[in-house]
């Protein structure tokens, strides 16, 4: 299987939605940076910095209505001269956003980082055109990168299993909340420094991140206006069909945990014996997905 076979293999698969998104970003950096070498030494690099600042979000408010598209191309497009963007922003993306996937599902991971995009370039927006500190030197800035929405994940994961651990080099084994905790912290500190605006949004998407977990515990998906789009792009694509079918004869039906969702007392008892005995790692999906939904009815 070549590289462009395993791709449209990916695309085809459902369920899919983290790696699926790790390859809209890594496609998007390829095409803009086999782009800008070759307008550099064709001579027209000034139409690539064209292209390319529409696909940044502006800070100025009377940029960003002639491009309102960038609020979401925005964290799709990375940094041309800083490969390390890109690279750490999708490999942090990959890490924590298993845990999202594995807990909550694809959909939930979807919805998390597209809206966790979506919040931080507001929260970019606002700051920007509210604080002077900000709003004076806004005509200057733009904004690009996934960190937004890769923060909401990251905090997100963090609030999801805060017990949850990584094993990191030279570290040993460390708890997820103190990784989330130093990057929000270091973003805040850099919110008054060269990269203020990409700090804003890490902060804006780390909040989301928080706020969707938490929200999520009591029944309520902040995700909903995107599933929302999606449900209606999917009926656009898809022919309408009439199904017919007999009814069958009533028949008593044993309900347990495994059909309504809900987990017992005794299935969550031996969820935390397997985690003192072999840590989260040791769950399955399903077994984190129930261990969710009883923390979700404490």
């Amino acid at each position: 299987m070549n590289i462009f076979e395993e791709i449209k293999y990916n695309f085809r698969q459902k369920e899919n939605g983290l790696i699926q998104i790790i390859l809209i970003n890594v496609i998007v950096f390829v095409i803009l940076g086999i782009f800008s070498v070759l307008s550099r030494i064709g001579g027209f690099s000034s139409f690539f910095d064209a292209v390319y600042l529409q696909l940044a979000l502006p800070a100025d408010l009377a940029s960003f209505a002639t491009r309102p598209w960038s609020i979401l191309t925005y964290f799709f497009t990375h940094s041309m001269t800083d490969i390390f963007h890109i690279l750490f922003n999708m490999l942090f993306l990959y890490w924590f956003g298993k845990i999202i996937y594995e807990y909550i599902g694809n959909r939930r991971f979807i919805n998390l980082y597209l809206m966790g995009g979506l919040i931080g370039g507001i929260i970019f927006l606002f700051i920007f055109n509210v604080i002077p500190y900000y709003a004076a030197n806004n005509l200057s800035v733009s904004l690009v990168g996934a960190s937004g929405a890769v923060f909401a994940v990251v905090v997100g994961a963090a609030t999801l299993v805060p017990h949850y651990r990584f094993n990191l080099i030279f570290l040993g084994s460390v708890k997820i909340t103190y990784i989330a905790a130093f990057f929000v912290f270091t973003s805040w500190l850099g919110s008054i420094g060269g990269n203020a605006g990409g700090s804003i949004c890490h902060l804006g998407g780390a909040l989301f991140g928080f706020l969707y977990i938490q929200q999520l515990r009591k029944g309520r998906d902040l995700g909903k206006p995107i599933n929302v789009i999606a449900s209606f792009i999917n009926r656009i694509g898809k022919p309408k069909l009439k199904v017919s079918y007999k009814a069958k004869s009533n028949k008593t039906n044993t309900t347990s945990s495994s059909n309504t969702g809900e987990p017992t007392q005794d299935e969550i008892d031996k969820i935390l014996d397997k985690i003192s005995k072999g840590g989260y790692g040791s769950l399955t999906k399903i077994e984190k997905q129930k261990l969710f939904k009883a923390s979700g009815n404490k």
